[in-house]
């Protein structure tokens, strides 16, 4: 979850408020500028290639690109937003977006003209391979991802609590996804790689639901942040064993394997249960190590069984959390659960928030 920026801010969420949201146009000079808007929209997915998309409404009709130097200008547009409310007559505002612009379109005359936008991926997912890349001479996961990164965005910021394990050397061809490359290595550390509402790339684990302390808690009644809920299980695109394989050629490294399996009697879709035995198959050079396969599989798993568990959630907007997180759900029985967060979308305005969460777990 994104720092808040005062003690009071999460408490006030709750409560009767006045919300605040700012929209900013960053020009490849450098220069800022305010965006009057009238609506937007953020769409976050941790299962999505480029995390975070957004959507903006605004008045003013002359942002539409009309001579070549505007098509230029527009073409290098960052757009940041953010989103808050107002405390003590100040608005306190967090980010939810920064990125690229996509699109702009609207009516040339009278508007309002809508801008649309992809976070920091899209610039990495876009710069194909051109040529044959190799990690050889800097096969460190860390040191790697942050190679890729930065060879499409220089000035990236990057943080990382991955560790910085050596790996296999891996060789990509031409026209190979650079973005799918940076996942690849991420894997084999058991992280995830994604930029953050403020640019800001992060190397990370995905949380444990049974170990990580919630973040936010929605709950029903009087104070509470829950406003509709729904829920369900799926065994459709789960597996419950990992098979993962490595084989170096490029170094003359003797295969490795390792296999992890959902070995929890309490899981639905545990092994020896009535789910069966449903393997997922992975293989990469950069597993060199019976250690680098078994973490490798290790975070495939636990992608793999959470999703069995969904639940849908309405709530009062916490533009805080983010795919990820871990929170708890109190329904209006008593019930609660622990959920991890999978996708959500926060509005600009007032509306409520809508959360799609895996990985049900009885809190106790």
């Amino acid at each position: 979850m994104y720092p808040a920026p005062s003690a009071r801010w999460l408490a006030a969420l709750r409560e009767s408020h006045v919300t605040a949201s700012r929209a900013e146009l960053h020009w490849p000079d450098g220069t800022v500028t305010e965006l009057p808007h009238i609506s937007g929209s953020v769409t976050v997915d941790r299962g999505a290639q480029v995390r975070r998309t957004a959507t903006v409404e605004v008045p003013d009709p002359g942002l539409l690109p009309a001579t070549a130097a505007d098509y230029l200008a527009v073409a290098g547009l960052r757009i940041r937003l953010l989103r808050g409310l107002v405390l003590d007559g100040e608005p306190q505002l967090v980010p939810v977006f920064y990125g690229r612009l996509d699109s702009v379109e609207g009516d040339p005359d009278t508007g309002p003209v809508t801008l649309s936008a992809s976070g920091l991926e899209a610039l990495i997912v876009d710069a194909r391979f051109e040529a044959p890349y190799s990690t050889r001479g800097s096969t460190a996961a860390v040191t790697s991802i942050t190679a890729l990164i930065r060879s499409v965005i220089p000035g990236a910021v990057i943080t990382s609590t991955a560790p910085n394990t050596a790996l296999g050397a891996r060789t990509w061809d031409a026209q190979d996804d650079r973005w799918d490359a940076i996942q690849e290595i991420a894997t084999a550390v058991g992280a995830d790689v994604w930029a953050g509402p403020d640019g800001v790339f992060h190397i990370a684990p995905l949380a444990e639901v049974a170990t990580a302390d919630p973040v936010w808690e929605i709950a029903a009644g009087d104070g509470g942040a829950l406003i509709e809920a729904g829920g369900g299980w799926s065994r459709q695109g789960i597996y419950n064993v990992v098979v993962a394989e490595g084989e170096n050629l490029e170094e003359n490294v003797p295969p490795v394997s390792a296999t992890v399996e959902d070995d929890d009697p309490g899981s639905p879709t545990w092994v020896g249960g009535p789910f069966g035995r449903v393997p997922r198959f992975y293989a990469s050079p950069t597993l060199t190590t019976v250690n680098a396969a078994t973490t490798a599989a290790l975070k495939l798993l636990r992608e793999a069984v959470k999703p069995s568990a969904t639940a849908d959630i309405t709530s009062l907007p916490n533009p805080l959390l983010e795919p990820g997180d871990v929170v708890r759900v109190v329904y209006g029985s008593g019930r609660s659960t622990l959920h991890q967060i999978q996708s959500l979308a926060v509005d600009l305005g007032s509306a409520a928030m809508t959360l799609t969460m895996i990985g049900g777990k009885e809190d106790s």
